[in-house]
């Protein structure tokens, strides 16, 4: 089997660290695998390196950030080949270059392009572990680009993708996909599968394990993904095709995703194309809109509520105010003191009562839902945010997730 291993930050961390990465590495070669690891930079790396760059202005060129930061995970590559060499695993180190990763030009955001794997398929046959620098590629100019947050998940699926791995390995500091946040419900159970489609609606809905352009990444290249923590042996969590999963649970997982803000609009000119002009509007300003509730006013006016990123609320508002100061909106207030809680699973698609539940169990913890939305697999309501940590262990409890 070929199998890709990506570790993270806090998993090359500091010498131990990689020493531990080298000596996994190694067990997975004694079992007969080809390996090809894609690293991170050492915890606390990037950081130090933007507060370099920053130390002389706080808007240093793109490019030249994208040069500087691509170095540290060339550091950690170097550094793990090295252990492996000295461990007697030959190994040799990549930057995102000479793995074939060309990317759009879009620096500290860019897109994977394409990939060329033939210097890596070369090195693996030749025996040798091929260990990949992440976060990193190279434009068709030949500039030095990097892949935006959560970039070397995103490096280890697409080179999983162009080497049709076995197998993609994330080694996080948490040993899989839970139920729910077990920081909140310490009940929360380990799954042992998740579909891609239920991993995208968690990612998106507030659980942090997994970025969502990886998962993304993963369906659309069919790539195996497990998820697991570098620091024990437990199993990790499979993401895969619904198909692959036999036992499809109604509800997978609770999320909870407390950065939303609401904002109220009373007094809607009620004419076509005002829905239109307020959200193109907000769009041109990087506004995220998540759930939208129109209801009808009286007078020819509506009434419109709709959500946004608690770090964007600043820019909604300049938006909002700009229409009332035309006349089409009467007035306009923001609550940041919501949450948004969300049951998914793709048992929901052949289940009736799923969403019912939901209302029932918020209705008897006298928890007021103050809006709503729904997808094939997903229910989310926006509660008060005091109501955040209960809804998410009553729901927890009513779906069973705990058994």
């Amino acid at each position: 089997m070929v199998i890709v291993q990506k570790f993270g930050g806090t998993s090359v961390g500091d010498l131990e660290r990689i020493q531990n990465v080298a000596n996994r590495v190694s067990k997975t070669l004694k079992e007969g695998h080809k390996v090809v690891v894609v690293v991170s930079a050492m915890s606390g790396e990037t950081n130090k390196l933007i507060a370099y760059a920053e130390h002389y202005t706080s808007t240093p060129q793109r490019s030249e950030v994208d040069m500087l930061l691509s170095s540290g995970e060339r550091v950690t590559a170097a550094l793990l080949s090295i252990a492996l060499n000295a461990i007697g695993h030959p190994a040799v180190s990549m930057s995102g270059r000479k793995a074939g990763i060309v990317t759009d030009n879009v620096h500290t955001k860019a897109r994977i392009e394409s990939i060329d794997p033939s210097a890596m398929r070369a090195q693996l046959d030749a025996g040798n572990v091929v260990v990949v620098a992440g976060f990193q590629g190279v434009s068709e100019e030949g500039n030095v680009t990097t892949l935006g947050r959560g970039g070397s998940d995103l490096s280890a699926v697409a080179l999983a993708g162009a080497l049709e791995a076995d197998l993609c390995e994330i080694y996080t500091d948490v040993d899989g996909i839970y139920t729910t946040d077990p920081r909140i419900e310490p009940k929360a159970k380990k799954m042992d599968k998740i579909s891609y489609d239920e991993m995208l609606e968690l990612a998106s809905l507030g659980a942090k394990v997994l970025q969502n352009r990886s998962v993304e990444l993963a369906k659309k290249l069919n790539v195996n993904l497990v998820t697991r923590s570098s620091f024990s042996e437990a199993e990790g969590t499979l993401i895969t095709k619904e198909e692959n999963i036999m036992e499809k649970p109604l509800v997978s997982g609770i999320a909870l995703d407390k950065n939303q803000a609401r904002v109220s609009l009373s007094g809607v000119v009620d004419r076509p194309g005002i829905a239109s002009d307020i959200f193109t509007s907000l769009a041109d300003a990087s506004v995220n809109i998540d759930m939208i509730i129109q209801t009808l006013g009286h007078d020819g006016k509506t009434n419109l509520d709709f959500t946004v990123p608690k770090t964007e609320l600043l820019d909604a508002q300049n938006v909002v105010e700009q229409f009332i100061g035309k006349g089409e909106i009467s007035e306009a207030s923001y609550d940041e003191n919501i949450c948004k809680v969300s049951i998914v699973g793709v048992g929901m698609k052949s289940h009736t009562g799923v969403a019912a539940k939901a209302f029932q169990t918020m209705a008897r913890e006298n928890i007021n839902i103050m809006m709503i939305s729904t997808s094939e697999i997903k229910v989310s309501m926006v509660v008060a945010e005091k109501y955040s940590e209960l809804s998410v262990r009553s729901l927890h409890s009513a779906y069973s997730l705990d058994q």
